[in-house]
């Protein structure tokens, strides 16, 4: 047996030898060593709505099967997202007040229900429309060109901070407009907004304070600049100059910074590095995409589904709702559990299997469903698609070299670091 199925068989056997009742999924260090399947195995087999009653996110309801998630996701009105959308560590959120105050983020529009959602939504969506898209793709595919010319061949290096940081940066820094010098704070900040102290880059309670002061700092500059200025087309002037945004509170603002920067960067990074690893686990899906680079827009789909950068996302029920023979009360915490539905067996055929033609690959839960459907789509399947259009007329292959060291998260699932060769041609 070799080591990674000695670990999902031991993870198998705690998972089943804990009272069902007590269960926690969103134990962090599950997600960190990947050992986090058998857990959504069992409770689509045995509670699909599962209720934890501790856990040190408090209280919450687990939702695990495709139809369920759908249900939840596509009724707003009865699951809100006003009180976060994730599943918030009650310590740290307690010590990020104490650091930050009043400063410590608003709510932006993925935090907002109707009616405000939709005007705010709609003032940044222009940036990610298809016309603008066509317009990016010859600057994305420059740049991706530019970072995989400069890597080292035949020499090891990690691809998370060589590839997906820098090639995310460089995108969102053009949707902000952003100081192009200054990019990689763009992931630096979205690391420490998301980790503990102890994990990625944060080393102290302290230090992700000042981090995220910087960050907010940064902004509120760029915002002074552009609601001055002729209107243009990155995110941050039309979030100041479109009516139902341009007087929102700087809390507000601040809070749809996050949730920009955090979504551009952590999402479409996973998946670049997301792809790398599985397509070395499957080598005979890679040996596919080789023979038939017109499979490379199935495989960035099978990969969004796969990988799942973002592993869940929570509501607060408004008012009783019954699901799954359940009745979850209102002022409970419901996580829906993407990572669970896209292995939903009775939804997708061999779910666990990476199957870069599938018939249907885009069909995953991976951006979610409903009125809060992932507003960067189709600019993370853009960078993935050019990325690796570039990638396959330039290398062999990529070979991972170790197990990725992987995110310390329940929400963001993702890779730290992963060490990767890239064979020199004969």
């Amino acid at each position: 047996m070799n080591a990674i199925a000695a670990k999902y068989e031991e993870a198998q056997e705690a998972a089943y030898a804990e009272p069902l009742e007590t269960l926690n999924p969103a134990q962090p260090a599950l997600f960190q060593s990947d050992t986090m399947w058998p857990y959504f195995e069992r409770l689509r087999r045995e509670d699909p709505v599962h209720y934890t009653p501790e856990s040190e996110f408090g209280p919450y309801w687990s939702i695990t099967r495709w139809h369920d998630i759908m249900a939840v996701d596509t009724n707003h009105e009865a699951f809100s997202s006003a009180d976060g959308i994730t599943l918030a560590n009650l310590e740290a959120r307690a010590e990020q007040e104490k650091i930050l105050g009043a400063r410590r983020g608003g709510a932006g529009f993925i935090t907002m229900d109707e009616p405000e959602h939709t005007p705010a939504r709609k003032a940044v969506t222009p940036a990610v429309a298809p016309a603008n898209l066509l317009k990016m793709a010859p600057i994305v595919r420059e740049r991706a060109g530019q970072i995989l010319d400069s890597l080292p061949i035949g020499e090891e290096f990690d691809w998370v901070d060589l590839v997906s940081k820098e090639l995310t940066a460089m995108t969102l820094a053009t949707l902000f407009d952003f100081p192009f010098e200054q990019r990689r704070k763009l992931p630096y900040w979205s690391d420490m907004i998301t980790n503990l102290p102890g994990h990625g880059p944060v080393e102290s309670w302290q230090q992700k304070g000042e981090a995220i002061f910087e960050c907010f700092n940064a902004f509120q500059t760029l915002w002074n600049q552009r609601v001055n200025a002729e209107p243009s087309f990155d995110m941050i002037s039309m979030l100041a100059h479109t009516p139902a945004t341009r007087n929102m509170s700087m809390e507000t603002y601040q809070g749809n910074v996050i949730l920009l920067i955090v979504g551009g960067n952590d999402t479409t990074r996973n998946t670049i590095s997301g792809s790398v690893y599985a397509l070395n686990k499957n080598p005979d899906q890679y040996a596919k995409l080789r023979a038939n680079p017109d499979l490379i827009v199935s495989m960035v789909s099978e990969t969004i589904r796969w990988q799942t950068p973002l592993a869940h996302m929570a509501r607060l029920a408004t008012r009783d709702v019954e699901i799954g023979g359940k009745t979850i009360k209102a002022g409970d915490r419901v996580v829906m559990w993407y990572v669970s539905g896209n292995r939903d067996d009775e939804v997708i055929e061999r779910p666990n299997d990476y199957i870069i033609d599938r018939e249907r690959p885009r069909h995953h839960m991976s951006f979610g469903f409903g009125i809060h459907r992932c507003v960067g789509n189709r600019v993370a399947e853009l960078q993935l698609t050019i990325i690796w259009e570039e990638i396959l007329k330039r290398f062999p292959e990529v070979v991972v070299v170790e197990e990725p060291k992987r995110t310390f998260s329940s929400f963001v699932k993702g890779y730290e670091s992963m060490k990767v060769v890239i064979p020199r041609r004969n």
